[in-house]
């Protein structure tokens, strides 16, 4: 990868390829994972819920299984599911599959995952016998004839425990690279007469395995597409799957529709016949049913039902939007909570805020909320109309009802009813009755 980062720990769609791997062996039925890990691995594997082992030393992928297995006690009857970690495509089934391969006979004491590759590749070559597999001959060991044979090693295997422990103790490290291969075990099998079931894969991208940012590339092109397929099949219609960005975990109502370039990321939640883009990203962001979110970018925020925003609009900093309200071009608001009815429609900042029901914030209002120290927190009551340009200086309250006329700058509170203007915003002449 070039990298710095350790390459299972890159992300596809939101998630560490890793992350993907564990899921869908937690999906595949596989009670207890091991992750065997180099150094790098150790400092964060705990953020993925699952045990580790460290290979201290790089001798293999027989050496790594046997580090993994003691940490095991044996189990009589127990089987071993052994993965790759940099298969983020990889699903539940075909886990389940292989292990389930295992099932009613006796005799066979290993199922391997196979995939039907291209031509020309770099794969194992599976060799078959009549009963299963016989061995797996690398490219370099190849004969031509050989190398014709499309259906290769996937590098997922099963075994039955006791089998398993028994062929790693026999494994020799009698190769160029000095090292203890697994797949040494298929051969070893079939020379003592026990069977190792093939398991095809229905489609080779499930068994991709990442070994650069090309591939990184192909395969999160691949579970976009399969995301966006899933969400499309619960009722969301996707206008252009190839320009819309989903992650897994996400809940999207049924009857919403989202435009192009949009990318919904981070647990977000979004409702029934809600509008998301175009041009828009959502991170998350917990949306209620029936709102529109045009060109805009919300993230950290909940937002109700009913609410416009956009276009050109940035929520942010658990903003908190009630029923109703509208959001309009080029507003900004962070940390605020503005409750139903709340209109602001245009070129404004709302920050370290509490507005009320029915308040209307006019263009080019802005929250002062920094005094070159700390945040300072704005409370505006209900029915209240901020006139354009109108400067709010915190910690300030504007009371139920209150009126400020254009370009004020508030620097002291507003009683409720009160009408002010004027930089700094004094009380208007009441009107004769």
């Amino acid at each position: 990868m070039k990298s710095r980062r350790t390459k299972v720990l890159h992300e596809i769609c939101g998630r560490p390829m890793l992350w993907y791997v564990i899921e869908a062996l937690r999906g595949g039925g596989i009670e207890e994972i091991v992750v065997v890990v180099n150094d790098a691995l150790a400092k964060s594997i705990e953020t993925f819920g699952v045990a580790s082992v460290l290979q201290s030393e790089r001798l293999g992928t027989g050496h790594a299984v046997r580090v993994a297995l003691e940490r095991f006690e044996p189990r009589r009857g127990g089987r071993i599911v052994v993965a790759c970690g940099d298969m983020p495509l990889v699903t539940a089934e075909l886990f389940r599959s292989a292990a389930g391969a295992l099932d009613g006979d006796a005799a066979s004491v290993m199922a391997m995952v196979t995939a039907k590759m291209p031509l020309p590749s770099n794969f194992g070559r599976v060799v078959r016998r009549e009963d299963g597999v016989e061995r797996i001959v690398e490219v370099s060991d190849a004969m031509p004839a050989e190398l014709e044979i499309d259906e290769m090693n996937a590098g997922i295997y099963a075994f039955r425990e006791e089998a398993l422990r028994d062929v790693i103790t026999r494994l020799r490290a009698d190769n160029a690279q000095g090292e203890y291969y697994l797949t040494d075990a298929v051969a070893s099998f079939a020379g003592a007469g026990k069977a190792v079931r093939a398991v095809p894969a229905p489609d080779h991208l499930d068994v991709l395995g990442i070994n650069d940012r090309t591939e990184l590339a192909l395969a999160r092109k691949e579970m976009n597409a399969r995301l966006c397929a899933r969400y499309m099949r619960d009722g969301v219609t996707i206008d252009d799957p190839d320009t819309t960005y989903l992650e897994p975990e996400l809940e999207i109502g049924a009857d919403t529709v989202i435009y192009p370039n949009t990318t919904i990321a981070r647990l977000s939640r979004v409702g029934r016949d809600c509008v998301i883009g175009p041009n828009s990203r959502l991170s998350n962001a917990r949306l209620g049913e029936r709102v529109a979110v045009r060109e805009s970018v919300v993230s950290d925020a909940a937002i109700g039902d009913g609410v416009t925003i956009g276009p050109f609009a940035h929520l942010r900093g658990e903003a908190q939007l009630s029923d109703g309200v509208h959001v309009g071009n080029f507003v900004e608001i962070k940390r605020s909570s503005l409750a139903t009815g709340v209109k602001v429609g245009h070129l404004s900042y709302v920050g370290d805020a509490t507005v009320g029901e029915g308040t209307n914030i006019g263009a080019g209002t802005i929250t002062c909320n920094f005094d070159g120290e700390q945040k300072n927190e704005t409370v505006v009551g209900r029915d209240v109309s901020i006139g354009s340009n109108t400067s709010l200086v915190a910690p300030v309250e504007v009371g139920d009802g209150a009126l400020t006329g254009a370009g004020s700058v508030v620097t002291k509170d507003v009683p409720a009813g009160e009408r002010v203007a004027g930089n700094p915003a004094r009380p208007l002449p009441k009107k004769n009755a």
